[in-house]
This record gives C-alpha cells, structure tokens and sequence, in this order.
C-alpha cells in the first residue's frame, strides 16, 4: 500500500503537520476520482464510513489517516491548536482524564478546543470508499463466475468438468461471497449429483474440496450420506493426496453430526485402515488431527470398537503417543480410553510392548484430562493382569508418580484413580519393599 509523501507543491496542509500532495493523491487512490467524487457509489449513494472500516479490515492504511491515540482509522478527526489531529473521541477523552497537553507532541494546550478537519476527513471517506467498492465489485464478479461454474456443471463432462471443478474449488476456498452464493443457487445439490459409484477420482477430490468449504444443511448431508457416496470418500481418503485425504476425514466428520446418521456407514474395514495410515503419516503431520479427531467420533458408536481394535490400532496409537502434541495427545488417549471397555481392547493394550511405559510418562506435565485418561487405561491393563502388570508399572517409576499426582492440586476424581491403581501396584509387595521401591527409583527426569 503506498504511502504519500510530502511535497510543497499543490499541498494541503493539516494531517499532523504533514502536506500531502493532491495530484500525486488522485494518482495513487487516495481520492476516489476526479475532484474527490466517489467512483461507482451512483444516484448519489452515500456509504457509511464506519462500516466501509469495519468490512474492509485493511491491515495496512496511509498513517495521516490514523488516529496516534487508538492508532485506528479516523472517522471523526479534530485537529488541535498544536497542528496534530486526532479521532475526536479519543481527544475529548484525553481532555476528560484531565490531560491538557498534545498526547504526540507533550506540548502543553494554550487552548483545548478542537476544530473539524474536513478535508482530511474527505480524504479518508474517499479514499476508504474507493476501496470498498472495489471490494464490492469483485465480491459480485466472483459470485457470478460462481453461479457460472454451477450451471456449467450441470452440462459438461470429462476433462472440462474437472477444470470447472478445479476453479470452483479455488473460488469457494478464497471467497466467502462464492461459497453463499453455490449454497443460495442450489449447487450443493448440483455437487452431491456428481459423487457416485462411477465417479472419477479426480471429480470426485474436488467435488470433496468443494463442499468441504459449504454451509450444509440436513437435507444436503442426508443426501450425501447415502452408502455409494461415503464408499467413494472412503476410497479418495485412501488413494487420493494428503490434502484430499484430510478432506474426506473432515466431510464424514461433518456428516456425522447429523442425529440420523447410521452407524453402518462407517463399520468399514477400508475408512478405519485409512484413518489408522494417515495418523501414523510422518511426513504429512497435518492429517493427525483430523484423522484422530474423526476416529473419535467413530470410537463413540459402541458397535464399531471392536473393529477398531481388530485392524490392529492400539499399539499403533500407542506408539505414538509421546509423539503427539496436546491436541492430538488427548484424542488418542480418549480412543484407547473407550476401547479399554472392551475385553479385546484390553488384552491389546496389555500386550502393547509400551503402554505402561508411555502411560506412566503421561501422568505429570500434561493436561489433567490427559492424566485422567492414562490412569483409567492403566487401571484396565493393572486389573487384566494383575501377577503382571502391578510390577512392571512399579518398575517403570508408576508408585511415585502417583504419589506425586496424589499430593497435587488435581481434581477429586483423578486423586481416586491414582489412589486406587496405587493400591493396586502395592499388592505384589510388602510395606516396606514398596516404601523403598517408591522412594529409591528415579522418575522425575
């Protein structure tokens, strides 16, 4: 964004003791258009300045238009006896607080009234009107080339579908006028059509990337979530780019949102194994959460667990877990959480090489949900074998840990699992071995 310099010839003075030049204005948009008229605001349309700031949200605008106190566009600027202006609100409040000096300058005020600076106000107002109709026109063209792509969709195929496609894709990701105007034109429906059993994959990921980016009501999730339709997200979250993959995992979250969705549709050996290869994507860490975060909104249909533990997904998560960030460390801790509830869930987490190892280290330094989680699990795997697993966990530094978790500010409920798992760990010792065994192992790096 140019800033305007200082010149002495044609100058107007009185924006904070600065002299902008009006040719070199006009020039560079300041003005709106010869003689400051408003370009494009027709039949003497007049625009509100507060708003026309408040849409734009401009990051960068020319200093003299700021105000030094709120450094926010001025829509009301004041100029002092000192010769610097300021947004009258701001000033009068200074004045209010009893400050009688100039807030840039420090000088101090031989008089405290204040006077319009019309002109620059002129400036500001056309200058934020120019850019805001501007906004408005591309906003229009981009709608329109929107409802374009839509009705050309219901008539081409092959390659040019896929290019309308492609650019529909783009214009929805960039432009919030794009997307309302798809949903208000009826292409939801349009784009739903397109998703079948014969369906590319190349139609079929930017069919994907388009809704992913639309309001969907229920009348258009109930149609998508038709079984042809999520078979082919479930085959484009296997075979497609990561960025397509991340896609899909996001659109059958968002249609599992709705109350009437069936649990069937996701008892799928093929969408849980997909899930599983994107959360373990070391090179892509950008699918991990999104792929935890749809595979615990699977793990809360009871009847899917068990298929959840027979593709082998417990020690995977397992595995991972000192890996993962909060976020994702929650989500995988409440996952392995919810398939301890089930026998074979608990047999495989017993037989995980690292799960009392990786669960231990979770019970300090990570957020209380997270220890609250790792304490059930171990709870599960403490109880399934319990000549077994007592002592490993003692072994691996647990008894003080939950010594430690005990003697924290933690919530009640968390201080009653460590209580009892700690209980637990003891039975295999007596007092004395178990006191020592607290005290003399290092746990605390």
């Amino acid at each position: 964004m140019p800033m305007f310099q200082a010149s002495k010839r044609d100058g107007i003075a009185g924006f904070d003791s600065q002299v902008l030049d009006l040719d070199t204005a006009v020039k560079d948009g300041v003005l709106g258009g010869v003689g400051g008229g408003v370009i494009g605001a027709g039949v003497g349309e007049k625009l509100d300045l507060k708003k026309m700031i408040e849409e734009l949200d401009l990051s960068e605008v020319p200093s003299v238009f700021v105000c030094p106190i709120s450094l926010e566009p001025m829509q009301d600027p004041v100029t002092l006896c000192t010769g610097q202006t300021y947004e009258r609100p701001n000033i009068l409040k200074w004045f209010s607080l009893r400050h009688y000096t100039c807030p840039t300058t420090m000088q101090e005020l031989w008089d405290v009234s204040v006077t319009p600076n019309r002109t620059l106000y002129h400036f500001i107002y056309s200058w934020f009107s120019q850019k805001y109709l501007l906004m408005k026109k591309r906003a229009e063209d981009v709608q329109g080339r929107a409802t374009e792509l839509i009705e050309s969709l219901k008539r081409v195929k092959g390659q040019t579908r896929v290019q309308a496609l492609k650019e529909l894709h783009q214009v929805v990701a960039a432009h919030a006028s794009a997307r309302k105007s798809v949903v208000d034109e009826g292409g939801v429906a349009v784009l739903s059509s397109l998703l079948g059993p014969f369906t590319s994959h190349a139609v079929g990921s930017e069919v994907i990337g388009i809704l992913i980016n639309l309001t969907l009501d229920s009348e258009a999730k109930s149609n998508l979530m038709q079984p042809a339709k999520i078979s082919l997200m479930v085959d484009i979250l296997n075979e497609g780019s990561i960025e397509t993959s991340i896609n899909c995992t996001r659109l059958i979250k968002k249609l599992m949102e709705e109350k009437d969705f069936r649990t069937e549709l996701i008892s799928s050996h093929s969408l849980l194994v997909g899930l599983m290869r994107l959360v373990k994507g070391k090179r892509h860490v950008n699918g991990i959460l999104p792929g935890l975060s749809l595979l615990r909104s699977i793990c809360l249909h009871m009847e899917v667990r068990s298929l959840i533990v027979s593709i082998g997904a417990v020690p995977q998560l397992v595995e991972l877990l000192p890996s993962l960030d909060p976020d994702c460390l929650e989500l995988a801790l409440f996952i392995l959480d919810a398939l301890s509830s089930l026998p074979q869930g608990r047999v495989a987490l017993k037989d995980s090489p690292n799960t009392i190892l990786n669960m231990s280290q979770l019970l300090m330094g990570v957020p209380e949900i997270c220890t609250q989680y790792a304490l059930s699990i171990l709870c599960s795997v403490c109880k399934l074998a319990p000549e077994e697993c007592p002592s490993l966990a003692v072994n691996v530094g647990l008894a003080a840990k939950l010594l430690l978790v005990i003697q924290s500010g933690c919530n009640p409920v968390v201080k009653q699992q460590s209580a009892e798992l700690l209980k637990l760990c003891s039975l295999n010792y007596t007092d004395s071995i178990f006191i020592s065994k607290c005290k003399l192992i290092k746990t605390i790096q």
